[in-house]
């Protein structure tokens, strides 16, 4: 080997390390791991940013902007809403989320499908006085289904058929997945809908201060007479010399909307939120009186105009990593943050110095015209609130019609994938689907860099040898020369790796092996493309392998063992299914 593919096999190796352990955005790997490429010599600068204007980023990039078409006119939430009412048992809920989640999938993107669906779902449990629980991890893996259907289905297989191209290999039609994808969607629906009763939790909605916690951190106090409060203007939100902090006064049972500019009357109520030790030190310190009567309920901070609400923070917000003071939420928003619930725990101390995940949900109090407003922002998806877009009914058939037509041109073969959706785009914008801004922000940029990012590594991996070097040690490794053999090893390794790291990651670091592996057998390699596609476009054994896993896993008050105990067998069942199916598909 030349010390050129030691580099690259090398950096490969700290990539992975860097996508596993998760202390960098996948993003930021990436354009590391190009850089690298770029300064060592091995790539020159047009091909370290090949990747930008690779056909598959392009296309990715425009999708999302199809995709918000339909969302933002309220074309999906409408088709959502409309199915939901029609399931009044709950066996044919179940199977109508993934019927109706997995067809949608097909054709939008799958992080805005269950962006729009997850409350929609979550409200029509709660009208059946059902579990979420039941429901959401079939709604993350019904996305998958239906997404490895179709070549726009998902970002990896858009990015498979650029290496396939750039391979050599033909390129995948628009419906060439949906040989084996609906096959895999058939299996899948069927196996959630008959053991998904007996697998998935069980697990009754609670109260939301119950759920966070906040009767041991949240209390009333009562402004007494002589308190050296009284007149005072809590300007900062915070009592003089403590860390307790106010979230709002009751006076004559009228609930104060902004206390911080209100001048204390003694008799006030106060509510109160802090450490249970900061809470009692008011006591004496100021003149106050906890108030024995005290329970803490929803109904106690949701009176008048307040409101009390859950939001996750939605794949793509640009703030991922700040804290909840960076973003100064009460200034921008107009919402107290009172917790934040991440994988099942709890925090309510030190939020502000706590910085934000994907999937985290803030549990925020404000008026309800403020609360609302998280309804139109796509970086946060409102749960138990379903109001329909600004943009409504008039544009639904434009966004539609543009969707049918950039899927329909695109298949029939009249025009490539990638003029058909930035026409696609453009025709959005002409009709005022989507506003100019709209397009940009509707963009994941950390999706569109990370493929950007990648696609000089498999560069690197062929140029140097390096795909070739592995796939020749992998067979000798296996010592099994048949096809079949080496299909399973392509399709359960893929498997793996996408259940740790991104699975776009996971297609560009694969795909080169396994056509160097197709290469070595003297074989076609377009089964072996097909296996990584499926492989890494469906990952259902960890809530942190797949964007949808990560969105439902604290929505749905999911375990990791609850991934682990219905995903493993889901994933068997498709492996089994793939190595079987493919190479009558796509025959060696």
């Amino acid at each position: 080997m030349t010390p050129d593919t030691w580099i690259v096999l090398g950096l490969v190796v700290a990539m992975m390390v860097a996508f596993f352990t998760e202390k960098f955005p996948p993003e930021a790997v990436g354009l590391a791991g190009a850089v690298v490429l770029l300064l060592s010599g091995i790539l020159s600068p047009v091909e370290m940013l090949s990747g930008f204007g690779n056909p598959a980023t392009v296309t990715v990039a425009c999708m999302f902007i199809l995709s918000a078409g339909l969302q933002k006119t309220g074309a999906l939430t409408a088709l959502g809403a409309v199915l939901m009412r029609t399931a009044r048992w709950p066996w044919l809920l179940l199977l109508l989320i993934m019927v109706v989640t997995g067809a949608i999938s097909a054709f939008v993107n799958n992080t805005a499908a269950v962006a729009v669906l997850l409350p929609l779902v979550l409200l029509a449990a709660r009208e059946r006085k059902l579990p979420a629980s039941r429901f959401l991890i079939p709604l993350s893996y019904a996305s998958q289904f239906g997404g490895a259907c179709t070549l726009i289905g998902t970002s990896t297989n858009l990015l498979v058929n650029s290496i396939a191209m750039k391979a050599g290999v033909p390129a995948f039609s628009m419906f060439e997945f949906a040989q084996l994808g609906l096959l895999l969607f058939a299996a899948g629906t069927l196996y959630l809908w008959v053991l998904g009763p007996w697998l998935l939790p069980d697990r009754a909605a609670t109260e939301m201060v119950e759920r966070y916690g906040l009767g041991e951190f949240i209390t009333e106090l009562r402004v007494m007479p002589g308190s050296p409060l009284i007149g005072r203007t809590l300007g900062a939100g915070r009592l003089p010399g403590d860390s307790a902090a106010l979230v709002e006064i009751v006076r004559n049972k009228c609930h104060l909307l902004s206390p911080l500019d209100e001048p204390l009357q003694a008799g006030d109520l106060l509510l109160v939120r802090g450490e249970a030790k900061a809470l009692l030190a008011l006591k004496d310190r100021h003149g106050l009186a906890l108030n024995p009567e005290f329970k803490l309920r929803d109904a106690v901070l949701q009176g008048g105009d307040l409101m009390l609400a859950e939001a996750i923070v939605a794949p793509g917000a640009p703030f991922a990593g700040q804290t909840v003071g960076d973003l100064r939420f009460g200034d921008e928003h107009e919402l107290a943050v009172l917790a934040l619930q991440r994988h099942g725990a709890v925090l309510r101390q030190r939020l502000a110095h706590t910085p934000l995940e994907i999937g985290d949900i803030l549990l925020v109090l404000g008026r309800r015209a403020a609360v609302h407003r998280l309804t139109h922002d796509r970086d946060f998806i409102l749960l138990g609130e379903v109001s329909a877009p600004k943009l409504t009914r008039g544009r639904v058939p434009w966004a539609l019609g543009i969707m049918a037509t950039v899927v329909a041109a695109a298949a029939l073969g009249w025009i490539d994938i990638l003029p058909a959706a930035i026409l696609g785009g453009l025709a959005l914008w002409a009709t005022g689907c989507l506003k100019t801004e709209e397009i940009f922000e509707s963009v994941q940029w950390r999706v569109v860099v990370l493929l950007a990012a990648m696609i000089p590594l498999g560069t690197a991996l062929e140029k140097t040898g390096g795909a070739a070097w592995l796939a020749q040690h992998a067979l000798g490794l296996a010592g099994n020369s048949s096809p079949l053999y080496a299909l399973g090893a392509v399709y359960l390794l893929t498997a793996v790796l996408t259940e740790f790291m991104s699975n776009n990651a996971t297609a560009v670091l694969i795909a080169p092996l396994a056509i160097g592996i197709a290469h070595s057998l003297g074989l076609d390699p377009k089964p072996f493309l097909m296996a990584v596609a499926f492989a890494a476009s469906t990952s259902f054994a960890t809530p942190v392998g797949y964007q949808t896993n990560a969105m439902v896993y604290t929505a749905g008050g999911y375990r990791f063992s609850d991934f682990a105990r219905l995903g493993i067998p889901l994933n068997l069942l498709f492996f089994a299914i793939a190595v079987w199916g493919i190479p009558r598909f796509w025959p060696f």
